[in-house]
């Protein structure tokens, strides 16, 4: 028997406002007016690199300073209202139905929303950030001594707190919103369609249309950002390892290689592209995090792992709060510029956590989304950054002076250890493994945005956005250098603060129709 429609039900359908341009499947006007802004901004930011600069990093220290309440306040919601989803009843709705059933196994699943959530930051990050609160290198966690034991476990419950609950609650948020209202409410795959409950009919309108060339703009740009900080990156790592020249020819190489499989991926599809990278990037990821473990401070490490555990629980609460902060520079530097940053890539990131999760239930996804994730990442903090910690605090190579250069942070501490050459090409090939996973998954997401929702859209569409991608950062690296690239970054973090409200008012809407769907 069908179910009684209700006002959540709608008679629009997928692509009803597409058009054929050139045997694209293409949105109207999503696609025209978000490919128009992309390309006045890369123009410009071309032409004024220096004052494009200048304008955009007034305009994220501006988000940053004033709305730094908004950011801590909508962050700690997401938490607590993705753990009682876990807890509440409305936990046992499946996305899909009852009866769907899942596209991916589990471990499959978890690969693609690790390596698309954060697996690239992980690789520099885990390394370089206790470092750099353990040696004062840009503020330190709720003002504790620098070069101290106390200061230590400081830095890794610090570092645990930007990349454990907070971040993937974030992504949480958007990833089950836009998993419901398309397997359960069959609406579009698309940012608009976490709206209907609270627009109705006029999603498909102009506040519609705004909500997802916001969602391509902020997606493009963190994505092309990536790419070409990324492409320094891996330049700066060939350059140290193997004396291959860190310069821009380099760089802009890296960038067509990791385009050009990015390319090829896509026109694979999940199962043959996405899929089988994530597999083989954790499998890597698995032998070199066993490698530091075993053949590091292996003590040390198993200390840094009870650290990072109780400094996180110790600390979470404090880190959370807004109020009265005294340490300023970590607080503003650090916490609410990754707190606006995981907002500016929660579209990307969610709507493809969407797109591999249905069959799941409300209750599975957010384990796997919030819990699973934030577990494999302590695992990981504690071998990498525990080691790294452990050569810092007992003047052990290029560590034991800081953080000098962030790309180079986790080859410094590779170098002293055995194997150095392999277990060093291993993480370069990891980290442009990761960059062609993030652009491919990235691809597909805004590909089904501006084919309004559609996941079967043409593949010369998503070739077009894979190639822009890697067009957007070569041309900016090669034509404006850092200061373009910053620019860019700064654009791509100030979309984090409309996208926090966006956000908020998505909690409420997604509520709305779980609550009604367990009435049901």
């Amino acid at each position: 028997m069908e179910r009684p429609r209700d006002e959540f039900d709608t008679d629009y359908e997928v692509g009803q406002d597409n058009v054929q341009v050139m045997g694209m499947d293409i949105h109207n006007p999503v696609f025209g007016i978000s490919a128009f802004l992309i390309l006045v901004f890369v123009v410009l930011t071309l032409i004024f690199p220096a004052d494009a600069k200048v304008m955009l990093d007034g305009a994220k220290g501006w988000s940053i300073n004033n709305f730094d309440w908004l950011f801590m306040v909508g962050g700690n919601f997401f938490v607590l209202f993705c753990i009682a989803l876990i807890f509440l009843p409305v936990g046992r709705i499946r996305l899909g139905g009852k009866d769907a059933k899942t596209d991916f196994t589990t471990l499959s699943w978890f690969a693609m929303l690790f390596a698309a959530g954060m697996g690239i930051g992980l690789m520099f990050w885990s390394v370089a950030e206790p470092v750099a609160y353990y040696t004062d290198w840009w503020g330190t966690p709720l003002n504790a001594p620098a070069k101290t034991a106390e200061g230590a476990a400081a830095a890794m419950g610090g570092t645990m707190f930007h990349w454990g609950l907070h971040p993937w609650a974030i992504y949480g948020v958007v990833a089950l919103s836009l998993a419901y209202f398309t397997y359960n409410r069959n609406l579009p795959l698309t940012i608009r369609s976490t709206f209907y409950p609270l627009l109705g009919e006029r999603c498909w309108g102009f506040w519609g249309h705004c909500i997802d060339i916001l969602a391509v703009l902020a997606t493009i740009f963190g994505l092309a950002t990536s790419l070409g900080l990324g492409a320094k990156q891996a330049s700066s790592g060939l350059a140290f390892l193997f004396g291959i020249p860190d310069a821009i020819n380099t760089q802009i190489g890296i960038i067509i290689a990791v385009t050009a499989v990015a390319i090829f991926s896509v026109m694979r599809g999940l199962d043959g592209g996405v899929k089988l990278l994530s597999n083989i990037n954790m499998v890597m990821a698995l032998i070199l995090l066993l490698f530091v473990a075993i053949m590091g401070p292996t003590l040390a490490i198993l200390i840094s792992a009870e650290t990072i555990f109780t400094s996180y629980l110790e600390n979470i609460l404090p880190l959370s709060n807004w109020i009265g902060r005294e340490d300023d520079k970590f607080f503003h530097g650090w916490t609410v510029f990754y707190w606006a940053w995981w907002i500016s890539w929660s579209p990307f990131v969610g709507m493809f956590i969407a797109r591999i999760s249905k069959g799941r239930t409300v209750r599975e996804f957010m384990i796997a989304v919030l819990l699973v994730p934030t577990l494999v990442t302590m695992v990981w903090m504690a071998v990498f950054g525990g080691s790294a910690l452990y050569q810092a605090q007992n003047g052990i190579g290029a560590l034991a002076n800081g953080i000098g250069e962030v790309s180079l942070a986790m080859f410094q501490m590779l170098e002293n250890l055995p194997l150095v050459s392999i277990t060093s090409a291993l993480g370069i090939i990891l980290v442009l493994v990761f960059f062609v996973t993030s652009s491919d998954s990235g691809s597909l997401v805004i590909d089904s945005i501006t084919a309004g929702g559609k996941v079967d859209a043409p593949v010369k569409q998503r070739v077009f956005w894979a190639t822009l991608e890697g067009m957007i950062a070569a041309v900016l690296l090669f034509g404006g250098g850092a200061e373009a690239l910053s620019a860019l970054q700064a654009g791509a973090i100030t979309t984090g603060l409309p996208f926090t409200v966006v956000l908020v008012l998505m909690c409420v809407s997604l509520y709305r129709g779980l609550s009604r769907e367990q009435q049901r």
